[in-house]
């Protein structure tokens, strides 16, 4: 990437052993960090890569601080960083951080005389060749030297473990310059940025001018006094800026830290760590889930759009059938981040858009029980709740009401076939992990088809009663997508395919079971059908805080929309409605690229919010879905429609 540097070149040129680097992309400096609360300690605890101490020989004594009028006897060099230092990584093994690989720079900036003041600390560190001498340990903690630097002739006359901080448009000798380590300057020398908004270009062709001098030369550049916030962070990244000089290190280091899991870009082979994000039981029905592998979030192409026709879209018309997709997890967010990154998504397409509330009805933040059975019923639940009131008394679904009006009714997800938003369609529970109460509903028979994973819920013995042998006299159960269309009657398929992350490989698996679904209920016979399709783990990535896995599960949401669309196009007669449950983990695109589709985000939390949802309409009646309203209206209206034409 042109914002990194290649991790040879880094070892080569500071000695910097960078294992850790995969998963943090800059180095993190920390600046003046005697001021800290609690100084070297908070630093080394978010395992930055260089820590910095002002230092003066003051009356026979190394001491820290930034002017001689705040010099105290407690404040000395040795205590506050060299003998911390000395203690963990003796205690480590050897090496400055025992979970890693990654070195430390302990920057120390000549406050007073130069030479007495380096012979001191040289002095000092000598006592410890194996923690500081990189000569005799190449895994000793890097010295470097700042503030009153030597004159580059005098670099040699000091022991040869001494880096120093380098000037960008100084004239150095090929000897000269192996002994620096980094080079510096002052921000506000070359930018009046103060981290809001853009850089001037004029300035910022001055700081790439000393970044490229610094990286001709195979040096880390650092820029001090420059400003601090999440816009200078990913700026700097971007510039390749390689430390970020920083008064703030929890903060920094929280920004930085799985960055793999805060950049997409399809076409883009990803640096993964190796793993799985988000293998964290998310509830009862999803324990099986196995995670987002890391080295599998990535597209080598974007998806293709649907251009709809328009021709039967809003106004009036026959509404025969009803399509219901659901993004569960997915906010507005969740789908810009998804459509800069394949530079558009179909169901951006639709018109007709309005906005809905999801707060359930017995607290302000929903869970996927409550909103999902609103959009099913028409009716506000408590969280946890299936389509069913306090009391435990069923309220009637979008399936129930199809169903008694004569016509076919499927329910699909790319998720667990018993989990909360699909049972809300067939389901009623005043628990969600009920799924032995859930699952028998299904014997009632209101709906013809369902697909899903989750193979152990219906295969278990459900308080002694084989349940697959008594929904098997009114369904036909098979375990593959492709079979859906294989049976004359009603089916029931599990697929376990269907509980896998989305990746490359089955990233049309959804689009192909709502195509086949769309199908099966024509089959059933009927005046017209009703069918629910869930995007299911686009909740599951915003609970694991991994943006890559909410683009690549948002994108084979999208090819099942435009299934979904290409149907209405054909038929005239089906009304398409897009939305979500509820949005989870308060995601913020935060930076992106327009032209390579490059995006960039962060999750405020690893749960639900409350955030407002998008409703997209396609099809006859789709206007009356504009404006604002709460999630039950989706349901009413749908009823409305369906009555009326």
């Amino acid at each position: 990437m042109k914002n990194i540097w290649k991790i040879g070149l880094l070892v080569a040129a500071v000695g910097v052993c960078t294992a850790a680097f995969a998963e943090r992309p800059v180095l993190i400096h920390s600046h003046n960090d005697y001021t800290r609360r609690v100084p070297f300690y908070q630093a080394y605890s978010q395992g930055v890569a260089s820590i910095e101490a002002d230092v003066f020989l003051h009356k026979g004594r190394l001491l820290v601080g930034h002017e001689v009028e705040d010099l105290t006897p407690e404040m000395s060099f040795e205590a506050l960083y060299v003998e911390p230092i000395v203690t963990l990584f003796r205690r480590n093994g050897g090496r400055a951080y025992r979970d890693s690989d990654e070195t430390l720079q302990l920057l120390v900036e000549l406050k007073s005389e130069t030479d007495a003041t380096l012979r001191a600390v040289t002095k000092l560190l000598d006592r410890y060749p194996d923690v500081f001498d990189v000569t005799r340990n190449p895994a000793a903690v890097r010295i470097a030297v700042t503030g009153r630097v030597p004159r580059p002739a005098d670099f040699a006359k000091y022991p040869a473990y001494v880096g120093f901080d380098g000037e960008w448009d100084a004239d150095y000798t090929p000897e000269q310059l192996e002994r620096i380590a980094l080079v510096s300057a002052n921000f506000r020398a070359y930018s009046t940025w103060n981290g809001k908004g853009a850089i001037l270009p004029a300035e910022r062709e001055k700081l790439e001018r000393i970044i490229g001098r610094a990286h001709d030369w195979g040096k880390p550049v650092r820029f001090w006094s420059a400003p601090e916030g999440t816009t200078v962070y990913y700026t700097f990244y971007n510039m390749g800026i390689d430390y970020v000089n920083t008064d703030r290190p929890e903060t920094v280091a929280a920004f930085f830290s799985d960055f793999g899991n805060k950049n997409f870009c399809i076409g883009e082979h990803r640096d993964a760590a190796a793993g799985v994000t988000g293998t964290r039981r998310l509830d009862k029905t999803t324990r099986d889930f196995r995670g987002f592998q890391n080295d599998k979030l990535q597209l080598s192409k974007g998806i293709a759009l649907y251009e709809p026709t328009y021709l039967n879209d809003g106004g009036k018309g026959v509404v025969k059938n009803v399509i219901f997709l659901i993004g569960d997890g997915m906010g507005l967010p969740q789908i810009m981040a998804a459509a800069y990154a394949n530079k558009g998504l179909t169901m951006l397409a639709m018109n007709h858009i309005g906005l809905q509330q999801n707060q359930a009805l017995d607290s302000f933040t929903t869970d996927s029980a409550a909103a999902g059975s609103a959009l099913a019923t028409g009716e506000r639940h408590d969280n946890r709740h299936i389509a069913a009131n306090a009391a435990g008394e069923p309220y009637p679904s979008l399936s129930d009401f199809f169903h008694g009006r004569g016509r076919s009714v499927g329910v699909v997800t790319l998720g667990n076939a018993v989990d909360a938003t699909p049972t809300a369609f067939y389901g009623h529970s005043v628990e969600r992990d009920n799924a032995d109460e859930l699952t028998r509903c299904l014997l009632d028979g209101h709906i013809d088809l369902l697909c899903g994973s989750g193979i152990r819920e219906f295969t278990r013995r459900h308080d002694g009663i084989d349940l697959v042998a008594q929904l098997e006299k009114q369904y036909d159960f098979v375990r593959s997508v492709s079979d859906i269309g294989r049976s004359e009657g009603k089916v029931i398929c599990i697929d376990e395919e269907m509980g896998d992350a989305a990746e490359e490989k089955n990233l049309g698996l959804l689009a192909e079971a709502t195509r086949a679904s769309i199908a099966k209920l024509q089959q059933c016979g009927g005046d017209g059908f009703f069918l629910m399709v869930e995007g299911a783990k686009i909740d599951y990535a915003g609970h694991s805080r991994c943006m890559p896995g909410s683009i690549i599960e948002t994108l084979s949401f999208d090819l099942a929309i435009a299934e979904a669309l290409k149907f209405a196009d054909s038929n005239g007669e089906t009304l398409v409605i897009v939305t979500a449950d509820h949005e989870t983990g308060g995601l913020t695109v935060i930076d992106g690229d327009e032209h390579t589709g490059r995006v960039m985000g962060l999750y405020i939390s690893d749960d639900h919010t409350p955030a407002m949802l998008p409703v997209f309409a396609y099809g006859p009646g789709a206007d009356a879905f504009c404006g604002t309203y709460p999630n039950t209206e989706i349901p009413r209206r749908i009823q409305q429609l369906t009555e009326e034409r």
